[in-house]
């Protein structure tokens, strides 16, 4: 899923939610971009998928809480949304996962190791998908893909490790 992370448009936020506290959405110069991941299926079949950025903003804090306004626009039924927080040079500072109300931040990894163990793990459930589908086993697939999206949300660019880890922090 965040294999070609890199806003390609900015659209606005759902139902005219502000993105920050008087902050510009749509301004370049903003550092942080708000995206979810594309889901047209010919962008995606073509491996050509690039996320679609929904707002920026200022700063971390500003970015999690338009994160949490798209959240608040969920309806109950759903499907949660995979969400990713971008630096201007297209780094991955934080993602989480979006259902009705909340955001459920990933917690970056904090070593290169750990980060080696987690495209590991990631790879796994992805063959694993790769078997089910061929089993005619469409939930199964779609829910160890899903797993792999998580695992995956953890790899946070190493600049941006320790920041985001704290930022998690704070926010609890």
């Amino acid at each position: 899923m965040f294999d070609h992370i890199a806003p390609n448009g900015v659209s606005g936020l759902p139902l005219g939610k502000p993105p920050s506290l008087g902050a510009p959405a749509f301004d370049p110069a903003l550092p942080f971009v708000l995206t979810r991941a594309n889901t047209n299926a010919a962008a995606v079949l073509s491996g050509e998928a690039r996320a679609v950025g929904l707002a920026r903003f200022a700063s971390l804090p500003d970015a999690m809480q338009g994160a949490i306004f798209m959240a608040e626009d969920l309806s109950e039924t759903a499907a949660p949304l995979m969400l990713a927080i971008l630096d201007s040079d297209e780094r991955l500072v934080l993602a989480g996962l979006a259902s009705a109300g909340a955001v459920a931040w990933c917690h970056p990894v904090m070593s290169a190791a750990e980060a080696r163990a987690v495209v590991s793990e990631a790879s796994q459930f992805r063959a694993q998908a790769g078997r089910a589908a061929d089993w005619s086993e469409a939930d199964l697939a779609q829910r160890l893909r899903h797993h792999a999206d998580l695992l995956d949300a953890r790899l946070v660019d190493p600049l941006w490790r320790a920041f985001a880890a704290r930022a998690l922090q704070i926010a609890a």
